[in-house]
């Protein structure tokens, strides 16, 4: 049985290129397990559905190697357990070398293991000049006054003379939250702010 995978890391993300070449390559829709999550580890739910499914003879297909993930060592664990542990092969669209359905011999196994070790080295340390960049980048937004999040709620006109009440024990902080129209969380912090 053949496989593919797809991943990018966010919701807003489109996955419809991978999509493309994984039908290109033969694969349906319901062969593609797609997550929208981070490759910092493999703690993904369809990526592990994926797995527990593999078993020896079958294919699994990525568009590029940075799809299965981006954590260097995980990258080559879990490379292992699925060509040895499992005895499935994988394909990676983007490079060629990375096929493990042909050149079986030590030579090819050779270069692959090459190949999978520079490869899973770049997508680590692309995730890390990511996340450097972002760093750089919010504070850089934050030096210039941007700020970040929701806007924090404004206290209803009715604050005060909920607070009141509250304070001389005629209701709860649940009872006043429910009357201003705010979480429990919210109103108590409120309260303590002042």
């Amino acid at each position: 049985m053949e496989y593919g995978y797809a991943r990018v890391s966010t919701k807003e993300q489109n996955e419809q290129r991978q999509i493309i070449a994984l039908e290109e390559f033969g694969l349906n829709l319901r062969q593609i397990f797609i997550d929208k999550q981070s490759g910092k580890n493999f703690e993904r739910a369809n990526y592990q559905r994926l797995t527990r499914r593999l078993k020896e003879g079958d294919t699994l297909v990525v568009k590029s190697i940075d799809r299965l993930g981006r954590n260097y060592n995980e990258i080559l664990e879990q490379w292992r357990i699925i060509t040895k542990e499992k005895g499935a092969a994988i394909v990676v669209l983007d490079m060629p070398l990375l096929d493990t359905r042909k050149n079986r011999d030590l030579t090819g196994t050779l270069i692959a293991d090459i190949v999978l070790q520079l490869l899973s080295y770049v997508a680590q340390t692309e995730r890390e000049f990511i996340r450097q960049r972002q760093a750089e980048g919010i504070a850089v937004a934050k030096a210039q006054g941007v700020r970040f999040g929701r806007p924090p709620l404004v206290q209803p006109k009715e604050f005060p003379t909920v607070h009141q009440a509250w304070l001389k024990k005629e209701i709860s902080a649940r009872e006043a939250a429910r009357r201003l129209s705010v979480t429990h969380k919210t109103f108590l912090r409120w309260a303590h702010e002042l």
